[in-house]
């Protein structure tokens, strides 16, 4: 199949990221780079594509095959509704929109329309993740009934010092960092449809929280905990586990999901078994069958990519939806309600 081309709006960290991946893929090549800086001319320069200020002046000029929208939340989704306009497929990097009533926008000009939207929740595409995923649906732990999850890492000083915003409403790690632990839970346990929470300023003293205690309730009836932090020094956060990006130190003893049912448990990632032998004899006073499964650490932002490829060609539906997308912002703004109000909250499904 000749190589798909593939534009990038948004310069920025997750812009480059996407870029490096787009230049290793064996699917895709390069269209373009969408940015207005002075610094996206740099970029377009090394990888030699044409450079635009806008999605508008990149349309005038040529159709790629689809387009990665990197850019600031804000632009997210009146880009990609241009995007659906002009019938480009289009990757939109998480959080899918600044709002929520943005999002059901969205939502409603995506059902409205044959062009497909993948949502960049690309934890989602972990090969542990969905290892994880196949042993829960398969279940080999029997009946939900509990999730214990964790995020819990320390930012560093120069983080708010570089972005004086992170330390007021709307820069914490509630809506920064929390929507990535919300699609994993999701994705492994199902719909959450109630949550309580409470969070705490106490350690920074900043205008927005650093820590907050999460109940979760799902859909099946199984209930969770979550605590996250980005102030505890601790390993025990995503990053720090998986060993999937390797900008962080790694901890192989380390779990930040427990995920426990009527016949067993499993940690995640380090995909630690442990079920009852006979399942018609579990007692707490048996003693259980332990297995450490084989683990595949295979890049997901690598496997969003050529998942994207398969969407654009029509050979795949995209495994996170911009319902999927919706949901996780409509949880994580549940939480951020529930911590205000101190009171449970209802998530619409």
């Amino acid at each position: 199949m000749p190589l798909l081309r593939i534009a990038v709006a948004g310069a920025g960290m997750i812009g480059r990221s996407h870029l490096e991946q787009i230049h290793a893929s064996p699917d895709c090549q390069l269209a373009a780079i969408v940015d207005p800086s002075a610094a996206a001319r740099e970029l377009a320069d090394r990888y030699q594509v044409p450079l635009y200020p806008s999605l508008e002046a990149l349309f005038a000029a040529e159709r790629p095959d689809g387009i990665i929208l990197a850019t600031p939340n804000p632009l997210h989704v009146p880009q990609a509704l241009a995007c659906l306009a002009a019938e480009v497929p289009a990757l939109v990097e998480k959080p899918l929109a600044h709002s929520l009533e943005d999002g059901e926008r969205l939502y409603a000009a995506s059902l409205a329309s044959n062009t497909p939207l993948l949502v960049g929740h690309h934890r989602a595409h972990s090969p542990i993740l969905e290892q994880a995923r196949r042993l829960v649906g398969e279940g080999v732990l029997g009946n939900l009934v509990a999730v214990m999850g964790s995020a819990l890492f320390f930012k560093p000083d120069e983080y708010f010092a570089a972005g004086p915003w992170r330390t007021v409403a709307g820069g914490g790690p509630i809506l920064l960092n929390l929507i990535h632990e919300i699609g994993n839970l999701r994705s492994l346990c199902g719909e959450i449809v109630e949550v309580q929470a409470m969070a705490s300023s106490n350690t920074r003293g900043f205008e927005v929280e650093d820590t907050a205690a999460v109940l979760l309730r799902f859909a099946s009836g199984a209930l969770g905990t979550f605590m996250l932090s980005d102030t505890a020094a601790s390993p025990r956060s995503w990053e720090q586990t998986s060993e999937e990006n390797k900008s962080y130190c790694h901890y192989d003893d380390e779990d930040c999901y427990v995920i426990t049912g009527t016949f067993g448990q499993l940690s995640v990632p380090t995909m630690r078994l442990k079920r009852f032998g006979q399942a018609e004899d579990r007692s707490w006073w048996k003693p259980f069958d332990c297995e450490q499964l084989a683990q595949d650490r295979d890049d997901p932002l690598a496997r969003q990519l050529a998942h994207f490829c398969q969407v654009i060609r029509g050979q795949a539906q995209p495994l996170v939806s911009v319902r999927d997308g919706l949901q996780n912002l409509r949880v994580v703004e549940a939480i951020a309600q529930a911590c205000q109000t101190r009171e449970r909250v209802v998530i619409p499904q």
